[in-house]
């Protein structure tokens, strides 16, 4: 459709045929015929029925996906209390059988089940049929090397193929998987796999990124050292150095003769048993921020994000076996796990390694055409720096498959809508969505059914109960609250990893609200059902009694050409007084002059409130993110409180850790 009429129009609507065959939308047919799911009354009646019949929900799933329970399930349901819900009792299964399944279809199994590019932009594809040769080759070595159920397997790789199956062939034999990506120094390794000692490493020598090499070897080495649990490292010569002392090379290990397995066709290859473990077994470790200590190891189960996944993807993502899912990506964040989700729905899964910005700006969109990407998700800050540069991808690029731009790691502001449905295509699916490592998917955001607004989420996922509360636990519509999930999702965490007591899952999502998970979000539920979403509610803004999310901050002063990012912090000083800077770090050749601060300023005052404009404006050489590409607010916060840097900070979880000495300084600094 064309653009807005109005500021309230919807900025896109799917069409009726859209509708029609949106899977979610023959899901919700299939389910009332079924389950009892309402056969009409649209996204909203089948959201309302998902979380009010949460047990015949997740059947439902279960049942239209074709999950393949080697063992019955005894409920849904054994116990809904949070934490320590129960799913599935009873029930045994494997996630590496479903994400592989394609194979066994004679008419698929040569087609790619992975499209993997690099910086050249060449593509190399693996077949279904190639995928699972490598994950059956890989699973017989791991269990030769004596992993069992329950291990720990790790990755120090790349987004690479072999780094998928890898992890699949640590989900086949039962094992858990856990991994960081290559540009994470080896502190900040370490402090993510010593918590869990794995057995068995695969890392690569180095990687390529920004046109350049970075040789891993020394990091390599010392992560050797200490891992004492390491039964094997399995060597893969990215930038083709010799296999070091006392490794594997992968070559060796993958070799199509190495277990007497056929690369020639999918029928041919050995059989790969799949090791059935219960519903709640370990699938893999993913790790929060850890930006003020160790990180928090989030142990995720086999069946919870099978389904939680299955849901997200072929319901809300729509996705099927004739799409391409790109999403720019490293093995060090959760969507990358997603990512490779893709699997579970037979779709061909798009991996890039690399800079997001080389060799131009425009480098992501030139992925999305070559590769033929009908999902193509990315982070909210790119779209924004494409914006700001001028890139005009959809004039300079094919873009004619790409049917949904997704976006996440922070709220697409208003204007990245805007420019997305400017310089993409007017018929354009956006989806901004929202959700978190906790639980690997998302809380709010794409339904192929609704309408989009500008600088809105959808509505709440199917299955997720998802509120927003006041200060005294109490549901609010159209005003500002707590991110609250007052019903179990399939895949919040069983458990943190060395927490026997569970104390630190509990203090982390249900110490405010106990019996509820409080997200750490400050978000807006929206007469009409969507969500916006308005920064963590930890860093919130709090001048005379009116709060405010950082992101709203963010939103407004970086339209200004001048500012290439920027960070707010609220400080509650000792004498009762609040000081409130902004840092702003210049675009190349802007000078932070009397004019451009009065230009933060009055856009501050004009567009958002006059009780934020912040007390000082202040330039910085840069602005810290966590690896994964995140704003760090708290942290810095602390700083400036006046907290030492190594209490207030873990420096191995930051992308540049000597930016951090700016914010220590200048505390000393200030009177």
């Amino acid at each position: 459709m064309t653009a807005a009429a109005s500021p309230d129009a919807p900025l896109w609507q799917p069409g009726r045929d859209r509708i029609a065959t949106a899977g979610i939308s023959r899901f919700q047919t299939w389910a009332a015929e079924r389950y009892g799911a309402p056969a009409d009354g649209g996204y909203a009646a089948l959201h309302r029925w998902s979380v009010e019949e949460l047990e015949s929900f997740w059947a439902a799933v279960a049942d239209w996906f074709d999950i393949r329970f080697s063992t019955p399930y005894e409920r849904v349901l054994g116990d809904r209390g949070m934490p320590g819900a129960r799913w599935f009792p009873g029930a045994t299964l494997n996630y590496a059988e479903h994400a592989l399944r394609t194979a066994d279809d004679p008419a698929r199994a040569h087609e790619p089940a992975l499209l993997y590019v690099d910086e050249t932009h060449e593509q190399t594809a693996v077949s279904w049929a190639e995928l699972r040769r490598q994950v059956t080759v890989l699973a017989t070595r791991l269990r030769e090397l004596g992993v069992r159920p329950g291990d720990r397997v790790s990755g120090y790789l790349p987004n690479i193929p072999q780094a998928v199956a890898a992890f699949l062939a640590t989900a086949a034999v039962g094992a858990t998987w856990t991994s960081c990506a290559p540009d994470f120094g080896a502190r900040g390794v370490l402090d993510r796999f010593q918590q869990v000692e794995p057995v068995v490493l695969f890392t690569v020598d180095g990687y390529r990124y920004g046109g350049k090499e970075h040789d891993r070897t020394g990091t390599v080495a010392e992560l050797r050292r200490e891992l004492p649990t390491l039964r094997a490292v399995i060597h893969i010569p990215l930038l083709g150095t010799p296999v070091p002392d006392g490794a594997l090379d992968w070559a060796d290990v993958t070799a199509p003769d190495a277990v007497g397995a056929d690369e020639a066709g999918a029928g041919e290859s050995a059989a790969l048993a799949y090791e059935q473990v219960p519903f709640d077994h370990p699938l893999w470790v993913l790790y929060s921020s850890g930006t003020t200590g160790l990180p928090k190891a989030i142990v995720q189960s086999q069946g919870g994000i099978l389904l939680e996944h299955v849901k997200q993807l072929g319901l809300h993502c729509d996705l099927g076996p004739e799409d391409r899912f790109f999403w720019y990506t490293s093995t060090g964040w959760m969507m990358w796990n997603f990512l490779v989700s893709g699997l579970l729905t037979g779709t061909t899964v798009v991996l890039y390694d690399g800079s997001p910005g080389y060799p131009s700006v425009d480098a992501q969109w030139g992925i999305a055409e070559r590769t033929g990407a009908t999902l193509f998700g990315t982070s909210a800050a790119y779209v924004m720096a494409c914006r700001k540069a001028g890139a005009h991808p959809g004039r300079d690029h094919d873009l004619s498959r790409v049917g949904c731009v997704a976006t996440t790691g922070s709220p697409l502001p208003p204007d990245g809508f805007r420019w997305l449905h400017d310089e993409v295509a007017a018929d354009l699916w956006i989806a901004s969505v929202s959700g978190g490592t906790d639980v690997c998917s998302c809380f709010a955001g794409a339904v192929p059914t609704l309408p989009v607004h500008v600088g809105e989420l959808q509505a709440p996922c199917l299955g997720t109960d998802l509120q927003a509360w006041d200060a005294q636990g109490r549901p609010v519509i159209g005003e500002v609250g707590e991110l609250v999930v007052t019903q179990p999702m399939p895949s919040m965490p069983v458990r943190f990893w060395n927490d026997p007591d569970g104390s630190r899952y509990r203090d982390s999502y249900f110490e405010m609200f106990p019996g509820a998970w409080r997200h750490g979000d400050w978000i807006t539920l929206t007469d009409r059902g969507s969500v916006i979403i308005h920064g963590r509610s930890d860093s919130t803004l709090n001048r005379q009694g009116v709060r405010m999310g950082s992101a709203d901050i963010y939103e407004a002063v970086e339209r200004l050409p001048e500012i290439r990012e920027s960070l707010v912090i609220g400080v509650e000083e000792p004498d009762g007084g609040y000081w409130m800077p902004l840092f702003v770090h210049l675009a190349e050749g802007a000078v932070l002059d009397e004019a451009l601060r009065a230009r933060v300023q009055r856009t501050i005052r004009e567009q958002l409130s006059p009780r934020h404009v912040p007390d000082e404006i202040i330039e910085v050489p840069g602005i810290p993110h966590t690896l994964t590409g995140k704003r760090i607010e708290v942290p810095v916060k602390r700083l400036l409180q006046g907290t030492a840097l190594d209490k207030a900070v873990n420096a191995g979880s930051v992308d540049h850790p000597e930016l951090l000495r700016f914010y220590e300084n200048l505390v000393r600094e200030r009177p």
